[in-house]
């Protein structure tokens, strides 16, 4: 069990990092390799690795294009080189000074390892002091430290110590995205360019909860996060903090594990663990870990990038874009959206697949070649003036299977639309006056995947893609669908579901999902991964979404439900492009339990769900009542 959850861990650390190579490598052959202790303004120093082009001269400076992470910056020793640097072939073939840095607390890097660290400079002035024509920077405080002014501190003792172009950029996924998010407040003006890809944003929207329900899914991911490092270290310190199941088993161990206080026995002593469980609610300690809110006069030339079916980081890269676009209006904004999981646009798989459904061949290696380069070779490189030939956004229509650009998101052209939740099982146009009924059992969960063999992964993946005829069969899953479609549909931007329900019980989540019925006839494509899967009929996910029902009117501050009364329960879903096709059905699932991807809800109303004893878990009918409303926005 150990060894495969180190092997998933390896998503999250590019391939620039992940073994040795031989003599002959590309790398070694044209990059010389350099490691430094960086110090911070507080004294901490940070391990960097910097890979420098052999032909790099006074003539022929290079730019940076930096990653900070705290995955690790292996291989380590001024002698050891990775396969390949920087996000792509392309960009390491074309040659920039490559940098890789371990964070704060992980791994090489001295300091105090601390889960989104709060950013606190961004309350300081700007970085930039006018001394006549000359710019010069300055720093902003000797105190006041976070990632921000880590990323800051490190750029400004590159400039001063390996010779270069002057320019700056900045790349990661997942966490390293956050850190790439991170650098943008106050940020050093020889930053020129960033492109926060998967990136975490907020740990109470996405990674570890949606909507305030914890993704129990992650459960094996807290060694990661919670454990300390004594000392710089290169070898992984937290490797004996897995839970050893016991089972291959995923739904079964996460069951038996019964309430969440359980989990203590495995986790007493790791502090993440220990945060999550104190702070069941979106109080101070989860809202200074927040990057949206510090994301506004943003300066660098930014490249938001995602996946459309990203289990992990899908709230992230939408909001970080939408938070720039709102806040900086004159800022050089871009989105980009593929048909990937997370992260998965980092390296070509040639079929490009998630779970069975096939979008097209060698689509990683068009963006790197097509989007990523080009962005940022102009910046770091080229004119620097913005006009790069990219579109606003450059999203991909996950069911034409092609990319489409728009030059604002969500589109201008985007019309409303309203499907209610008709007691019938039709999706209708109008609200009726009846509901749908359904008992929820926390005893007797809807899984959220049938396929076993992913449930001790550090993360879900194949679900967001999922055939769901395995939940639409079940009494605890209401299903409503349209008639089939006379002409394509696409829906295109945002969606968002105002459910009218009631409950007997006193608390209750609720998850929405937006399926793409296929005809009975669909014939199945030539690179099938699961050939017990017929696309004839499959209900493809499309999108989803979780709502933890007492904060339907705080995430500060939960209620319970009254029982028996109609109550609101309004909640957001991510964006979506995505073409319904003539002959296909649009279909919403709506249930209470979703497991073990998110924990389960008692359904009677405790002060903290982490905390719950096995006698709270109470089954109750839930209502769902006829002019509940789906609305989405659609393309013509």
């Amino acid at each position: 069990m150990k060894l495969r959850l180190l092997a998933l861990l390896s998503i999250f650390i590019t391939s620039a990092q992940a073994q040795l190579t031989s003599s002959g490598s590309f790398v070694k052959e044209n990059y010389q390799k350099f490691e430094y202790k960086i110090p911070m303004r507080d004294g901490t120093k940070l391990h960097t690795a910097v890979y420098v082009p052999k032909d790099a001269s006074a003539t022929k400076p290079y730019p940076f294009l930096m990653q900070r992470t705290c995955y690790s910056v292996a291989p380590y020793g001024a002698d050891a080189y990775p396969t390949s640097v920087g996000p792509s072939g392309t960009l390491m073939r074309d040659k920039f000074i490559f940098v890789y840095q371990d964070v704060r607390g992980r791994w090489m890097s001295e300091g105090t390892w601390t889960n989104m660290t709060p950013t606190v400079t961004d309350q300081q002035p700007a970085p930039v002091a006018s001394k006549g024509k000359k710019k010069v920077t300055a720093p902003v405080s000797s105190t006041l430290v976070d990632e921000s002014s880590d990323t800051y501190d490190t750029i400004e003792w590159l400039l001063k110590n390996v010779a270069n172009n002057g320019r700056v950029g900045q790349w990661g996924i997942s966490y390293p995205g956050f850190y790439t998010a991170a650098s943008l407040p106050n940020a050093h003006p020889a930053l020129k360019a960033a492109s926060p890809q998967a990136p975490v944003s907020d740990f109470f929207f996405d990674d570890f909860h949606h909507n305030g329900a914890f993704i129990q899914a992650y459960l094996f991911t807290f060694p990661v996060f919670g454990v300390q490092h004594p000392k710089p270290t290169t070898e992984a310190w937290y490797n004996n903090e897995f839970i050893k199941t016991g089972t291959s088993d995923g739904f079964q161990f996460q069951y038996d594990l019964g309430p969440l206080k359980n989990v203590d026995k495995y986790y007493k002593d790791n502090f993440y663990w220990q945060e999550t469980v104190n702070h069941p609610n979106y109080d101070e300690f989860w809202q200074k870990r927040s990057i949206i809110p510090h994301l506004k006069n943003t300066r660098p030339a930014v490249m938001t990038v995602g996946g459309w079916f990203d289990a992990e980081d899908l709230y992230g890269p939408l909001n970080i874009y939408k938070t720039i676009e709102k806040n900086s209006p004159g800022a050089y904004n871009t989105l980009v959206m593929g048909p990937f999981g997370h992260g998965r646009w980092s390296r070509e798989t040639g079929h490009t697949l998630h779970s069975n459904v096939y979008f097209g061949d060698s689509i990683a290696t068009f963006y790197q070649r097509n989007i990523e380069a080009k962005f940022f070779t102009h910046f770091l490189k080229g004119a620097g003036d913005g006009k790069t030939g990219l579109p606003e956004a450059y999203l991909f229509n996950t069911g034409k299977n092609e990319w489409k650009t728009f030059d604002k998101w969500p589109a201008s052209n985007a019309q409303p639309m309203q499907f209610y939740l008709a007691n019938d099982g039709k999706l209708a146009q109008q609200a009726g006056s009846k509901f749908s009924e359904f008992v929820s059992d926390p005893m007797k969960p809807v899984p959220y995947t049938e396929d076993i063999t992913t449930l001790q992964g550090f993360t879900p993946f194949n679900y967001m893609s999922e055939d769901q005829r395995f939940a639409s069969r079940r009494p605890d899953v209401l299903t409503f669908q349209t008639d089939v479609l006379m002409e394509d549909m696409t829906l295109g931007g945002e969606i968002m579901a105002k459910l009218k329900v009631s409950t007997s019980g006193t608390d209750a989540d609720w998850v929405v999902k937006l399926i793409d019925v296929y005809p009975p006839d669909e014939p199945n494509h030539a690179y099938m991964p699961n050939k017990n899967i017929t696309l004839g009929n499959y209900q493809q996910m499309v999108r989803s979404e979780a709502m933890r029902g007492r904060f339907r009117n705080s995430f500060e501050k939960p209620e319970p439900f009254k029982a028996g009364e109609v109550t609101d329960v309004n909640f957001r879903l991510q964006d979506v492009l995505h073409t319904f096709k003539k002959g296909h059905r649009i279909m919403i699932q709506v249930q209470s339990t979703w497991f073990p991807l998110i924990d389960r809800n008692p359904q009677k109303y405790v002060d903290n769900i982490y905390k719950a004893d096995a006698a709270d878990f109470q089954k109750a009918t839930h209502r769902v009542y006829d002019n509940s409303v789906i609305e989405v926005q659609v393309l013509k």
